[in-house]
């Protein structure tokens, strides 16, 4: 596989190739790729006349095939797109669209703009506007010629300890780099029908879109509400002859705590590859007894190094009672486990961030360089040239017999639902409201929920219902509880360990009392 230099480029070569063939289907349409590339180019080409080069274009749509082309046009524009929920709360779009100095949406419901108010000013633009446009080659080549290889093609808003979304800016080579080393470790061909499972804002629809398109294979996408559906979600997988899945442990949670495999025929998969979280030793017992033919895949790695750097291939023999391990590198980037001084670790047991360099690293979190600068810095076990490394945060530890095992956070951020979240940005979010004068998150691991404590006088269901229009659904609290003091720490700060226990004492409680 050729590493292009523009993304598009994976597109324009498998729709020379193979234009007949299947690109992309979803619930009610299928495009081949000579469909997918000419409405991509109708696309490419408004936008292109819309001045948009070099610019952050928001695409507010459900994952689709027509959203994949209007994301493919907006590279053949020379812009970069920016997906996002269209179900997201109007402030955070808000401070979405402030921080990229966005002049273009594109959406099908106008009032997205609207809620917004008069401060920002967008041209709002429909798909079927932009695949109405006549193509213009002379405009698509200009837009080309000055596309770099290290420009931004996408931008992925994540939680922020600051209160405010990160923008994580992505290049084309960053997409390149990690595309040819994925596609080429697992052997990903033609005839694989790739079943999307991530919403088009969260990185592992990377993996999806481009893995297919860069081998002229199928993008399968599969509608949001048959997550919810779990009988019918494994239905679609049959229907349809998914080969491959890369999905977020959360959503194969989701399908074996409903037992949904029961029964089910799934005899086309041939390999299943899931992230996001550590993966319940049960839930991929379920799996693995159920498709028996498939290679399982423990993927790990944060956004800002565009998807992963380390892989686990499972072996169907062993039965990972210590738990399964983060694996090797892949060939285009290399981990390292580094402790506070910057000195690498290898010995085993001895806990160390995980660091990452290569040409995958994100460009940095777009229009905050204080806080790219503290994430992306020189890597400390080289001292003969400029090498950035990402220190990612979570720990790692070595086992005995020199495996990489995931360890935990040195920090409040946390893996809820397949999203990284900024503990931070959650309590900042409720300090905002009328009536509180602290508020803290926590994690709760045994139930996998989030809970919230504040202290001051707001009542907790208006606290509940206040956060669904300011915080997306993936970082609203399952339950959030008043307390006179914060129990507080030996430094004096507040002592998220000690709140969960005050969670599960104020639970006993009220048990005890015959409430819930």
């Amino acid at each position: 596989m050729h590493l292009q230099k523009n993304v598009v480029g994976y597109l324009e070569a498998s729709a020379e190739r193979t234009p007949q063939a299947t690109a992309v289907e979803d619930a009610s349409e299928s495009l081949t790729y000579a469909e997918l590339l000419e409405r991509s180019k109708r696309a490419g080409t408004a936008l292109a006349h819309a001045n948009v080069a070099r610019q952050g274009v928001v695409i507010a749509l459900e994952k689709s095939a027509k959203m994949l082309a209007v994301m493919m046009g907006t590279l053949f524009a020379g812009a970069f797109y920016v997906p996002v929920d269209p179900h997201m709360p109007s402030s955070r779009l808000g401070q979405i669209v402030a921080r990229l100095g966005a002049s273009v949406i594109v959406t099908d419901d106008q009032t997205i703009v609207s809620d917004l108010g008069d401060a920002v000013t967008l041209r709002v633009m429909s798909p079927d506007e932009l695949f109405a446009a006549d193509v213009d080659e002379a405009a698509l080549t200009t837009a080309r010629a000055n596309t770099l290889e290290t420009d931004p093609a996408y931008v992925l808003f994540t939680s922020g300890s600051t209160g405010e979304p990160k923008g994580v800016t992505i290049s084309h080579h960053a997409i390149a780099s990690f595309i040819e080393s994925f596609t080429t470790t697992f052997g990903f061909t033609s005839q694989d029908r790739f079943g999307n499972q991530a919403p088009f804002d969260f990185d592992v629809s990377t993996k999806d879109i481009y893995s297919a398109l860069s081998l002229g294979a199928t993008l399968v996408i599969i509608p949001r509400e048959l997550f919810m559906q779990p009988v019918a979600l494994v239905e679609y997988l049959g229907q349809h002859s998914v080969t491959v899945l890369i999905w977020a442990v959360a959503a194969m949670g989701i399908v074996s705590t409903y037992h949904a495999l029961e029964g089910a025929r799934l005899d086309t998969i041939r390999m299943a590859l899931f992230s996001g979280e550590v993966m319940p030793r049960r839930h991929l017992a379920d799996w693995r007894s159920h498709l028996p033919q498939a290679t399982f895949v423990n993927l790990y790695g944060p956004t800002e190094i565009t998807c992963n750097c380390l892989y686990h291939v499972l072996d169907p023999d062993r039965s990972y009672d210590e738990g399964i391990p983060l694996g090797e590198s892949f060939a285009h980037c290399n981990v390292y486990l580094l402790s506070a001084d910057g000195s690498q670790v290898q010995e085993a047991g001895e806990k160390g961030e995980i660091a990452v360099s290569g040409p995958s690293l994100s460009l940095g979190y777009l229009g905050m360089p204080e806080v790219t600068q503290a994430a992306f810095v020189q890597n400390p076990l080289n001292h003969v040239f400029p090498e950035l490394v990402y220190r990612s945060g979570d720990l790692g530890v070595y086992s005995d017999q020199g495996e990489l095992f995931f360890a935990g956070r040195a920090d409040n951020q946390i893996k809820y639902q397949g999203h990284r979240i900024e503990l931070e940005e959650i309590d900042l979010a409720f300090e905002r409201f009328e009536g509180v004068t602290r508020c803290r998150c926590v994690f709760d691991e045994k139930s996998k929920r989030l809970r919230a404590f504040y202290e001051g006088t707001a009542e907790r269901q208006e606290l509940l219902d206040l956060a669904k229009d300011q915080l997306p659904s993936h970082m609203r609290p399952s339950s959030i509880e008043r307390l006179d003091d914060m129990p507080l720490n030996k430094h004096g700060k507040v002592d998220r360990k000690q709140l969960v226990e005050t969670w599960k004492r104020l639970r006993r409680e009220r048990r005890a009392g015959g409430t819930r």
